[in-house]
């Protein structure tokens, strides 16, 4: 689905998007890696893809401007795979911190933050809160709505995952199958386990250790699945957005 051109402030003349904050715009800011691993079979943006999707499905529901998406955040566990960056959590969610202060400075009315990870949450939640602006920004978990649980449960086999996964993959190929390549997926490590600190494709006597750098089982994954967790999903976040900027 495509996204109106207006709805993008990099896309718009300063005044334009003056005129829209004045208007009472909301502002979308979605975060989403863009240089992290996802095994061998998707690409590293995966979460970039997602979250400017998302971005996407809410701009389509409400008066919102889409800001340019956070690619850089602190993804800890995947720096032992080749490209995979990270920041600090000190140092994200201070950037964060300053962007909503930004924002906030603008005159914009509700910051929804849109939020695919999982090592992010603790420190966007952080940001959220600090400044002075928790009524205006909102922290849109997009992995814990209540649809999306219940379409997991109801769609996935995998004995255990969390990232690049039968979920995952799901997703991606109903997003975007042309960057998916299926033929190099793998289940890494096969059921549930794992411990503290980064995934390992070096160590075998790891509980994190992982070749592929997925943890789960992307081979069970269909594009027919990933048009129903992504339904919900959306259905998900576009609620959280309703509820965040209720008058």
């Amino acid at each position: 689905m495509e996204t109106d051109v207006t709805a993008h402030v990099s896309q718009l003349g300063w005044d334009a998007v003056a005129a829209r904050i004045e208007a009472g715009a909301a502002a979308i800011l979605p975060l989403g890696a863009g240089a992290k691993e996802h095994g061998p079979h998707l690409p590293m943006n995966t979460d970039q893809i997602q979250a400017e999707w998302l971005a996407g499905c809410i701009a389509r529901e409400f008066d919102a401007l889409i800001w340019p998406t956070l690619t850089y955040g602190t993804y800890p566990a995947f720096v032992n795979y080749a490209g995979s960056l990270t920041l600090s959590a000190e140092t994200f969610t201070a950037m964060l911190r300053e962007l909503i202060d930004g924002l906030a400075g603008h005159g914009v009315g509700d910051i929804l933050v849109v939020d695919t990870g999982i090592s992010t949450l603790k420190p966007v939640a952080e940001a959220v809160s600090a400044g002075g602006h928790e009524a205006r920004a909102h922290h849109l978990k997009v992995h814990e709505g209540p649809r999306y649980t219940r379409a997991i449960a109801e769609l996935c086999t995998q004995a255990g995952g969390s990232h690049a996964d039968e979920m995952e993959t799901s997703r991606m190929l109903a997003l975007a199958p042309a960057l998916v390549d299926m033929s190099r997926a793998a289940a890494s490590p096969p059921g549930k386990g794992g411990g503290p600190g980064p995934l390992t494709p070096f160590d075998p006597a790891s509980p994190n250790y992982s070749p592929s750098g997925s943890w789960g089982d992307p081979t069970l994954a269909s594009r027919e699945k990933g048009q129903a967790l992504l339904a919900a999903m959306a259905e998900d976040v576009v609620e959280m957005a309703r509820r965040a900027i209720a008058p």
